[in-house]
């Protein structure tokens, strides 16, 4: 901690130059004799879990595989900390866990809708699966609001470690609603005690994401500003200081950055914010064992590493200490990826989750209905598919039924959706619940709202960004032209971020600039003129500002019972027995180039 405590003394009085001169001296020349002592601790980290406790794909009912040969879960990654314990001395090792972990798969699903353990009171099997293994420390990530409050709270009091939470506050009291930081003592047999000091910070995105389940409850500060209250106050206690960001770098947002603050501020927080040794990054599924930041104040440099979302990596930070003056102070960072694939799934966290990961294979099973032919998602990115008119249909009849009787009832309906899963498909004859999940990944609740002709064809020309352009001559293959660069997305717009409309007709012309893609825009015929009004059934996630879609945040909600869309997918199924295509798909939008249609 010495030179943390230069830090501190030259930041009151304001010595920038000292500062940096402290902050580059070499631990052992600051102490006459040298060290008197030298130590090694480990830190293993996770980030991104997304309901993932056993290497288990329940919408193929199988062992999860990809090309990469990553695998997953929970029950992977005990089997890496038990061997990092065994090698290193399991008073050497820490395990921290950087958010995320509460929804993802249908196993997180059912125990918070299906079989909510805030009604039973029964161990959520993802605090099961950590327990097991023995964590000592996570914070929350963005996910943790998709279910509301009550089951953060449930899920908070079944782990044996603190969920942490810097930057999210009680919106009555402006106080802390979560721990904001740990103080871990590590006790390494023939050293001196080691305090580690853990703060969580978590991306600010929750209060636009998830507004129905925190507004009015908590707030979400600025992560920046939230590091430079808390920092100071861990550093001043602590030997080592690792910051939990479930946040990425490179300051990009999702949404209106006048909305919220920055969602991806971590290397800010790293650059500008003294006295951090160590960060985990998250959020943004990247695979970034290693990168380091020079702190613009104290000259020194910090480590920021990012494992791989699911489990698939669990990084190891490696930091070694020296005593000076009687004080450990951190003298080297370095952090590699361990992949999980290599390593069998820990028999402790199998037997943890066994029989909650029993009940989702029995859950997703369940036979729902049949469909009268194959209806594959793979091409819903570059043309109108069946499958993504089932939600639509599905939605644009809930919300019509919804406004019988109402103002709105002689308006017309259109509806919202984007292909979430290239890899979704309906086969041909039964079709169960994984079928349906696998086709609506994300736990969404159904709105509606309100927007004109004008407001109507702004979001499809912002949403028509998704496609690079296409040359001007030649065969050209759709698939290619998808997911374009944009500044918020600098590795290709997702396709969740790709959202069709049905109820209208329109082409998208490709070979057009961004903006003036959408062409023919007609309703019923008809073109349509800036000022008609529709109503727009559309999800949560993106009613609330998900994606930065034009006019939506702010549009007037006329409908929002709070139903799932999954659910009402599989209520369709359900209740209809038979998915036909003949009864729902309309092919309402095109794309083309220069008016020749791309797809035939």
């Amino acid at each position: 901690m010495q030179r943390r405590r230069y830090r501190a003394a030259a930041l009151s009085a304001g010595m920038a130059v000292l500062a940096v001169t402290a902050g580059a001296a070499t631990p052992a020349a600051a102490a006459p004799g040298g060290p008197s002592d030298e130590l090694d601790i480990t830190l293993l980290a996770t980030t991104d879990l997304h309901g993932r406790v056993q290497d288990w794909d329940y919408f193929r009912d199988a062992r999860y595989t990809e090309s990469a040969g990553y695998a997953t879960g929970l029950a992977r990654v005990g089997s890496v900390v038990d061997q990092v314990r065994a090698d290193k001395g399991e008073d050497s090792v820490l395990v921290v866990d950087n958010g995320d972990f509460l929804q993802g798969t249908p196993l997180s699903y059912y125990y918070a809708r299906q079989e909510p353990v805030t009604e039973t009171g029964a161990e959520h099997p993802m605090a099961a699966a950590y327990d097991a293994i023995g964590y000592d420390a996570q914070v929350v990530g963005n996910h943790e609001f998709n279910y509301g409050l009550d089951l953060l709270q449930a899920y908070t009091e079944d782990v044996d470690h603190p969920v942490l939470g810097a930057n999210v506050v009680d919106a009555a009291t402006g106080e802390p609603y979560l721990q904001p930081y740990t103080l871990r003592r590590m006790h390494v047999p023939g050293h001196k005690p080691v305090t580690v000091g853990i703060l969580g910070l978590t991306t600010p995105g929750s209060a636009i994401w998830d507004r129905g389940n925190v507004e009015g409850r908590v707030e979400f500060q600025d992560m920046v500003e939230a590091a430079e209250r808390w920092v100071p106050v861990v550093d001043r206690q602590a030997d080592v200081v690792v910051v939990l960001s479930h946040a990425g770098v490179g300051g990009t947002s999702s949404y209106d950055p006048a909305q919220a603050p920055t969602e991806n501020p971590a290397d800010v927080i790293a650059r500008t914010v003294p006295g951090i040794d160590a960060m985990v990054v998250g959020h943004t599924h990247r695979n970034a064992p290693s990168q380091v930041v020079v702190n613009e104040v104290t000259g020194e440099d910090v480590l920021l590493t990012q494992p791989y979302r699911w489990g698939a990596t669990v990084s190891q930070v490696d930091i070694g200490l020296e005593k000076v003056r009687g004080q450990w102070d951190v003298v080297s960072t370095a952090a590699t990826a361990l992949r999980t694939d290599r390593y069998p799934e820990d028999p402790a966290v199998l037997a943890a989750t066994a029989d909650a990961h029993a009940r989702t294979v029995e859950y997703v099973n369940q036979v729902v209905a049949t469909s009268a032919e194959a209806l594959p998602a793979a091409t819903s990115p570059w043309e109108d598919t069946p499958i993504l008119d089932f939600i639509q249909d599905v939605q644009t009849d809930t919300v019509g039924a919804a406004l019988e009787g109402t103002e709105y009832a002689d308006l017309p309906v259109l509806s919202i959706a984007a292909p979430f899963s290239r890899d979704a498909v309906f086969p041909q004859g039964d079709v169960t619940v994984r079928d349906i999940a696998g086709l609506y990944v994300y736990d969404n609740t159904l709105e509606a709202v309100t927007l004109t002709g004008a407001q109507v064809r702004a979001y499809l020309e912002y949403s028509a960004r998704y496609y690079r352009t296409a040359p001007a001559t030649g065969a050209v293959d759709p698939a290619s032209l998808t997911n374009a660069v944009a500044p918020e997305a600098p590795n290709g717009i997702p396709d969740y971020n790709y959202d069709q409309l049905s109820g209208v007709t329109y082409d998208v012309d490709v070979a057009q600039p961004v903006g003036s893609r959408i062409v023919g825009l007609s309703h019923d015929g008809q073109p349509v003129a800036d000022d008609e009004v529709f109503v727009v059934a559309v999800n949560n996630y993106r009613r609330s500002g998900g994606g930065g879609f034009p006019g939506i945040s702010t549009a007037p909600v006329v409908y929002n019972e709070q139903q799932e869309i999954r659910q009402l997918l599989i209520d369709r199924a359900q209740s209809t027995g038979v998915i036909d295509p003949a009864d729902f798909a309309v092919e309402n939008w095109r794309l083309v180039r220069s008016g020749a249609l791309l797809v035939p």
